[in-house]
């Protein structure tokens, strides 16, 4: 059977916001009351897009590349992560080609900080900012998110064979 030369993975992430932590999302830093908890920067933008990446080629999972429970990750920078995980695309035999994200938040307000998250993560890709597309939505009140206990980020990423 032959491998298609187009592939699309899908990704997924969830933090919990905490104090004393910056707010990390897309690659930047966004001016909030609290930022995220996890083990890295806990940017839910970059881990639920290295998830669609790895998927999309075949290639694990981000808990395979980078388990919370080694200490070598943690505070660790989520670009660096992403910079990683897109050598181990190229080492499947593909090539980033897309990426869709949407963020799930009831704040901060994204719509300032999207171009400023596309430019962060575009280089990393060897995309034009035209290939990534990140859209901010809310859970209008309801659930954790609802609440404002965190962030929820869904990803889709395409590769195609080089």
């Amino acid at each position: 059977m032959t491998v298609p030369r187009h592939r699309v993975g899908i990704g997924y992430d969830s933090h919990r916001f905490g104090p004393g932590r910056p707010l990390v999302l897309g690659g930047i830093e966004i001016p909030h009351t609290a930022g995220l908890i996890g083990h890295s920067d806990a940017d839910a933008v970059t881990h639920a897009l290295i998830d669609a990446l790895l998927g999309a080629a075949g290639a694990g999972d981000i808990g395979q590349l980078f388990p919370d429970t080694d200490p070598t990750w943690a505070g660790a920078d989520s670009i660096g992560l992403l910079r990683e995980a897109v050598k181990r695309v190229h080492a499947q035999g593909y090539q980033p080609v897309q990426a869709d994200i949407t963020v799930i938040a009831e704040a901060p307000q994204l719509g300032p900080h999207r171009a400023r998250m596309v430019a962060a993560l575009a280089p990393v890709l060897g995309l034009p900012a035209s290939a990534i597309s990140i859209k901010a939505k809310t859970n209008e009140g309801m659930g954790w998110i609802g609440r404002g206990e965190g962030v929820a980020v869904l990803a889709v990423a395409s590769v195609e064979a080089s």
